[in-house]
């Protein structure tokens, strides 16, 4: 049972050879008390119907694949977007080898994070000689200009307290007084991944600006801040920058990972590349005002700006799709003075070019989708825009209010009536709502990729189609580098809608002589 290196095969084909097969025969009937195929048929067909889907949203004390990550992933994924800024979680090992696993398979690079390893001792006494250590080897040994600490679970419990942890390890010199220390407290048992980017990011903000608002001034500097929020689409904050500068508007866009997340393989390693720099973060509090690009997912961002930088932060919705990015735009332009170019009106026509060659083939096609609430939101609206239909909508982590604002976008489209929101829900839920009011397509994160199987499992007919959008994406590469932000990015999502309907149409109608009938090069 052995390859050659001649002929290696991946665990398809390979599985598939009768000596493969034979063997994991022999172990399902030897040591699996496996039950038999058709007990597992009977329940995997129970487990469709309307019945069970009643049971299923009964359910109190379980979660099935939550649609959701913890709050230190969060955490880091804010501390490398700025300049020279080295992760660090208070925790145990295997915490952040999860983060930086998950990290690694959706961008494809190295991530950059380093633990302080709490094991059972930390546990019963508390993790202050972790810290300690830990800090003066990351600083010695990787040489950031900037470390940003997070907590895992086991600190939360026991009570670790960072600030004075750090203070203690800053008293004792196991690093200067002066080094940057930013810390967000991210109890990985509440909230998401998009509650620690935010914790995270008001803490970095806190640390360099809440004892040095002496002589801010807001809109001093003539700059506007844009805050992205948990956003892995490395195409979003392109083409933030690309916008504002076609509008020749002074900004800051605090948290920007897109250079180390995306390095060019030239022979040179990378720990630190590009990030907002410490000086922007600084002289934030002088901005004209803050936009948050993600609102639902940044609340404690919000307080701090409007509190303490006593700047207006504007409602904004996520820049999605055509309305709301017209909105985004307007905004910038009425807060900066700078007039929209003509650049950018021509970008925008393209897109209405693009939505009425589609319209045909997306009008009253039913998308079912979850995500994160702002990403979830935008998408919807889009959906409207182009005439689609969204059917269940599921956002784990968000919360009534946030229900309320998707169900009046619903209600503000003729193409919104089907719609219903689901929040505190998970993808064992929404794996019910396709089985028994079967949408035509979702869209999400590779998660739905097992959805769409076991649809296909109970008939062809029952299949939906995943369409990938989101995050985290494992399964395909370079997704990550797209757009779904801006025009740009509604072109992306639109591209992608569309092309996923022609496809699927092309898969039902290429029977030779059966279905072929709408099988034309034309469409």
């Amino acid at each position: 049972m052995s390859q050659t290196i001649d002929n290696i095969k991946p665990s398809y084909p390979l599985f598939t050879e009768a000596e493969y097969v034979d063997n994991l025969a022999k172990k399902q009937g030897g040591v699996e008390e496996r039950h038999s195929d058709e007990k597992i048929e009977e329940v995997f067909q129970w487990t469709t119907t309307q019945e069970y889907q009643e049971l299923n949203f009964k359910r109190e004390a379980l979660t099935v694949n939550p649609a959701k990550a913890c709050q230190p992933l969060g955490a880091v994924l804010c501390a490398l977007g700025f300049e020279k800024t080295l992760p660090y979680v208070h925790g145990s090992q295997g915490c952040v080898a999860y983060f930086r696993t998950y990290f690694n398979r959706h961008f494809k690079e190295p991530i950059a994070c380093v633990s302080d390893s709490m094991t059972e001792d930390a546990a019963v006494f508390g993790g202050q000689k972790n810290m300690m250590d830990g800090l003066e080897n990351a600083r010695a040994l990787y040489k950031p200009e900037m470390i940003a600490v997070s907590t895992t679970c086991m600190a939360e419990v026991i009570g670790d307290d960072l600030n004075a942890f750090i203070g203690n390890a800053k008293k004792e010199g196991y690093v200067p007084e002066e080094f940057p220390t930013p810390f967000a407290h991210t109890p990985s048992f509440v909230g998401s991944h998009t509650t620690g980017w935010d914790n995270m990011f008001e803490g970095i903000m806190r640390y360099f600006t809440i004892n040095a608002m002496e002589d801010k001034v807001v809109g001093s500097n003539g700059k506007i801040n844009l805050v992205p929020g948990f956003e892995t689409y490395l195409g979003n904050y392109r083409v933030m920058h690309r916008m504002m500068k076609e509008m020749g508007v002074d900004y800051s866009l605090l948290c920007d990972p897109t250079e180390v997340l995306d390095t060019p393989a030239d022979g040179e390693y990378r720990m630190y590349d590009g990030g907002t720099s410490i000086a922007e973060v600084k002289d934030a509090p002088n901005a004209i005002d803050t936009l948050l690009l993600q609102p639902w997912q940044l609340p404690k961002t919000r307080k701090f700006a409007e509190i303490t930088w006593k700047q207006p932060v504007n409602h904004i919705k996520i820049p999605m799709g055509l309305e709301w990015t017209d909105e985004f735009l307007m905004k910038v332009s009425e807060l900066t003075g700078k007039p929209i170019p003509e650049s950018l009106a021509k970008e925008r026509g393209r897109l209405v070019d693009m939505m009425t060659d589609s319209h045909t083939w997306l009008h009253g096609k039913k998308f079912a989708l979850y995500g994160d609430a702002d990403f979830v939101l935008g998408m919807v609206k889009f959906l409207l825009e182009l005439g689609a239909e969204p059917t269940h909508i599921l956002c784990n982590h968000a919360n009534k209010r946030w229900k309320k604002e998707v169900e009046g976008v619903l209600a503000s489209s003729p193409y919104g009536k089907e719609g219903k929101v689901y929040t505190s829900s998970d993808l064992w839920h929404f794996r019910s709502l396709c089985f028994t009011d079967k949408p035509d397509f979702m869209i999400g994160n590779s998660y739905g990729k097992f959805i769409q199987r076991d649809t296909l499992h109970k008939g062809k007919e029952h299949e939906v189609p995943l369409i990938r959008i989101g995050f985290p994406i494992f399964d395909r590469h370079h997704l990550h580098r797209m757009t779904t932000m801006g025009y740009e990015g509604a072109m992306y999502i639109l591209t992608t809608l569309v092309n996923a309907v022609l496809e699927r149409l092309d898969e039902d109608t290429r029977e030779m002589g059966v279905t072929d009938f709408n099988y034309d090069l034309v469409r």
